[in-house]
């Protein structure tokens, strides 16, 4: 843990309220119309102080934690703001046909609608672009810009200045959007704290530096059954997590005893876009009920020990215990490094700091280790009273901070690759509370599999942030093609204060030999590593593949390393992926009918579910896939058998594949695409109400309507009548491709897209090289050889458009950057002029270059007036709704510096209204306004 910060306090009115719902309403209350925004009903200027954040990428982020939320602000009186990094625009829409920035203002209703009925009354949306599901980080920082994004919610936090914060898993391989997300949340707990980190934000806008009391992930690993008690039987799947649970199950009274796991299921209804509508109803047996769990990343608070309460994870940092610390009490450890050696010493320091007036005279900090561990530390307290040459027992800073240093030794038979954790007590006031810190016990000699690229990048991201616990959690993995070869790369590191040599062992699973089992690693210096290198084949080519070989999908790999200090043991795995050649065709007609001798080589199997529900029988969900190559471009033919036909989408509506029945195509030309960036992929739907299939690219290179994206793209389909099926038939040009084809290590991919429904939603997803999220696993798609593609002068395709055989060169991806802006959205700007948080969480207008109202709204048949001063010249966009939120009219002014008259006229809409108006400078700054409109009498 690092970058901590005595806490400085800077007082917030919470002066905000919106008419879309309170928490005592009944649900059915709550939900407004589409249409509705929101708008407060109390003064401008107000702020607001939070006591929890969650900090997710997409509406809907945090749908799963509503329960918690809803009962934390019921019972505890709990305010729950939410950071939604993107509006969504990437997601599907099962509700129409927005798409872009319209379906961005929709899911900020629907997500507005949702956590209103939780009690959460502030959406924070930073405005950055949902722009295409990956699982990839870096591709994610690279369009959000992430220290921009970093600025962004960072200020947040300083103006709302919450206690707790709650974000998502940082780890691969999820969804890339969700990594960043929470390592935004991570980083930002640390920066906001910093005066150093973001310093415009407190010199030039008047925000302080902010101590976030804690920390958490949603969800946890572990093991357990649902129930009232899941909160306190559960087992941590890695005995060192700090975990709370709680439970869905709790009845709440303020909406007539329905219990919180239907509310919030009720909520998570609203996302309707996304298909949610349909989810089934929670149960209702409280022993089937599940809790919401969250595990604990980092914290400044005592944790408490009272699993019992649906609070706990709150208590110290917004909660005080009435046994525990005085609330405000800051109370941590922290260590030099968290890998440590068997009688090797190291440091843990205990830091504390208690408000102001709490007598910490008689205060000791008493340190626990692990049976065997020696603790060194300072005198105790006794001893130093009796004794006025002893060491302090700790030291109070001139900012008041205490610290306390010790020095402790693992014993000799700690065991490596294993966590410990160092715990603390602190008393001060009557109270006592307790902390901890993890270390891991590090062999002499570590040899561990070279991880992915995305891992490396995670563990360097766990490193820089100093949350090395989150580091070794994932297990490495290496795909290898069918009956191929892969070089497994091994990193050894030297742990030890002294030169190792030694040997590194694989232990593979059957069907699978390395070239040699044992490799030799010489005179490796203290600190430093090296690399052994093994070649492995698969020998056994029936092997079943994809998600379906080995452990869930990983042939697993036990990696040895001995050396004189002793041995360890890692554990790694391998994905097999299928493979398959591809051969010239010597006539295809891409019609919609295999015809005999069209294609040549062997089928492939795309009956391999990956995600959603198991098809009932073949007849319900399957399908075969067929490839050939010609002069211009790959052939790929798909039959797929399938007993109900999902929504047929207008040609307009022909997007967004995974929401009805549908075949994905995906191509690696080079075969080394880090992400879906570099790749080919297609969505192609089998009809359409005008009867004819139609193709859109989606998550790759460039995406959008095939016309556009891939001239040249050929496609045709035939449904069996009754319908049972259909065959695709799709012709893809080498030109389409974003680089030149490599013939011998191209991976491609072909997924079937299985809905039974008319809901725009999908229920089954199969496909030929198959893991959960695979669609944007770009290493684990199968292996392809073009047979005979550029041979030689006399290779059939020597006078056609043949690509230079393993080019690396790749095209410059064209990415949808086009987002809804807060200062276009009437919500947002209801929200931010309400409660001072500034729009998409951007740079405030700096005092006198804003709008300042020097006369007020006034409508007068039919025509509504207003007058303003400008600070600077920019953009104003302007709203103006009615007493339930819906917009009347709106419109845009270009704004020079000076006087602006507001005179809008056709507003014949009875009752109150709301003159709503964003202002944007033109070096970017923002302000909102919410201007309430007088009838002339």
């Amino acid at each position: 843990m690092t970058n901590r910060f005595t806490r400085s306090t800077l007082a917030l009115l919470v002066t905000f309220g919106l008419v879309f719902g309170t928490l005592a309403a009944p649900v059915a209350a709550r939900q407004a119309t589409p249409a509705a925004s929101p708008v407060a009903d109390v003064e401008p200027g107000g702020t607001v102080d939070l006591d929890v954040l969650f900090i997710g990428a997409h509406p809907d982020d945090e749908a799963f934690g509503l329960a918690a939320y809803g009962q934390w602000n019921e019972y505890a009186g709990v305010e729950t703001g939410v950071i939604t990094i993107t509006r969504g625009e990437g997601g599907g829409n099962a509700v129409g046909t927005e798409e872009g920035p319209a379906l961005g203002l929709l899911r900020e209703d629907e997500e507005r609608r949702a956590v209103g009925t939780a009690g959460i009354d502030h959406i924070f949306n930073l405005d950055k672009v949902d722009f295409y599901y990956t699982v990839s980080a870096p591709l994610t920082e690279q369009i959000w810009d992430y220290e921009d994004t970093l600025d962004r919610v960072v200020r947040v936090v300083r103006a709302t200045q919450p206690e707790v914060i709650i974000t998502m898993n940082p780890a691969p391989p999820t969804h890339g959007h969700h990594q960043v997300a929470a390592r935004l949340a991570v980083d930002a707990f640390y920066a906001a704290a910093d005066p150093e980190a973001f310093p415009n934000q407190i010199d030039d806008e008047g925000y302080s530096a902010w101590n976030v009391g804690s920390i958490y992930q949603n969800g946890a690993s572990v093991e357990g059954e649902p129930g009232p008690d899941c909160a306190t039987t559960f087992v941590p799947n890695e005995p060192t997590d700090t975990i709370f649970g709680v439970w869905r199950g709790t009845v709440s009274e303020a909406n007539g005893g329905v219990n919180w796991g239907e509310i919030a299921l009720e909520g998570q209804r609203l996302y309707a876009s996304q298909g949610w509508a349909v989810f089934p109803d929670a149960p209702t047996d409280p022993a089937e009920i599940g809790c919401n769990n969250f595990t604990l990343i980092d914290s400044r608070v005592a944790i408490s020990t009272d699993a019992e309460s649906t609070t706990a994870m709150l208590e110290n940092a917004l909660i005080e215990n009435p046994l525990g610390l005085p609330l405000g009490t800051e109370f941590y450890l922290t260590t030099d490094t968290f890998d440590v050696r068997p009688e090797e010493e190291f440091t843990v320091t205990a830091h504390a700091s208690v408000p102001e007036g709490v007598d910490v005279s008689a205060s000791t900090i008493d340190l626990v280790a692990p049976d065997g561990w020696e603790i060194a530390g300072a005198d105790d307290l006794a001893t130093q009273q009796a004794d006025p040459e002893a060491e302090p027992a700790f030291t109070i800073g001139d900012d008041g901070a205490i610290t306390q240093e010790f020095t402790i030794i693992p014993a000799a038979d700690a065991e490596p690759n294993t966590r410990y954790r160092i715990g603390a007590s602190f008393g001060a006031d009557g109270g006592i509370g307790v902390t901890g810190e993890v270390v891991r016990v590090a062999p002499a000699v570590s040899g561990v599999l070279e991880p992915l690229p995305e891992i490396a990048q995670f563990q360097e991201w766990t490193e820089s942030s100093n949350v090395p616990h989150l580091k070794n959690l994932i297990l490495p993995v290496a795909p290898i093609a069918v009956g191929g070869s892969q070089d497994l790369n091994v990193i050894v590191t030297n742990n030890s204060a002294e030169e190792q040599s030694g040997s590194v062992t694989l232990e593979l699973p059957a069907g699978f030999e390395a070239d040699s089992a044992s490799q030799a690693y010489d005179a490796l210096a203290a600190g430093e590593s090296t690399t052994v290198t093994f070649s492995v084949t698969n020998t056994d080519e029936t092997l079943a593949t994809s998600n379906e070989g080995g452990e869930e999908g990983t042939y697993p790999v036990t990696v040895t390393t001995e050396s004189a200090a002793g041995s360890s043991v890692e554990q790694a795995g391998l994905n097999l992926v299928p493979s398959a050649v591809v051969p010239m065709a010597e006539s295809v007609t891409v019609d919609g009918v295999i015809d005999e001798g069209e294609y040549t080589g062997e089928p492939l199997d795309l009956s391999r579910v990956w995600e959603g529900d198991d098809p009932d029988d073949t007849a319900d969900a399957s399908g075969t896939a067929w490839l050939a190559w010609g002069n211009d471009g790959v052939y790929v033919a798909v039959e797929v058998q399938d007993e109900t036909l999902g929504t047929v989408l207008t040609p307009e509506d022909a997007k967004r594949h995974w929401r009805t029945d549908s075949v994905e195509i995906a191509i690696d030309p080079l075969g080394t695409a880090a992400n879906t960036s570099a790749t080919f992929k297609v969505g192609v739907f089998p009809t359409s109400t005008d009867g004819s299939p139609l193709a859109y690219r989606d998550a790759d290179a460039y995406q959008g309507p095939v016309a556009e994206t891939a001239p040249g793209f050929e496609v045709a389909s035939t449904l069996t009548e009754p319908y049972t099926g259909y065959v695709l038939e799709t012709f893809i040009p080498f030109d389409a491709l974003p680089a030149e084809l490599d013939p011998n290590n191209a991976a491609m991919n072909i997924f079937i897209y299985d809905s039974d429904t008319q809901d725009r939603t999908g229920q089954s997803r199969l496909g030929w090289s198959v893991w959960n999220g695979v669609q944007g696993d770009t290493y684990r798609w199968g292996k392809t050889t073009f047979e005979g593609y550029g041979a030689d002068a006399a290779s059939p395709i020597a006078d056609g458009a043949t690509p230079v055989t393993g080019s690396a060169e790749v095209d410059e991806p064209i990415v949808p950057l086009d987002v809804a802006q807060s200062t276009q959205s009437p919500q947002s700007i209801a929200q931010s002029a309400m409660d001072g948080v500034p729009l998409a969480g951007r740079t405030p207008v700096a005092d006198g270059e804003g709008l300042t109202v020097t006369q007020d709204a006034m409508l007068a048949d039919g025509n509504l007036s207003a007058t303003l001063e400008a600070g600077s010249n920019g953009v104003a966009h302007y709203f103006v709704v009615d007493g339930d939120g819906a917009v009347v009219t709106e419109g845009m002014w270009e704004v020079t510096a000076g006087e602006v008259a507001a005179d809008i006229g056709g507003v014949e809409a009875p009752g109150d209204l709301t003159l709503l108006v964003s202002f944007e400078t033109e070096d970017g700054s923002v302000q909102a306004l919410s201007l309430p409109v007088s009838s002339a009498s």
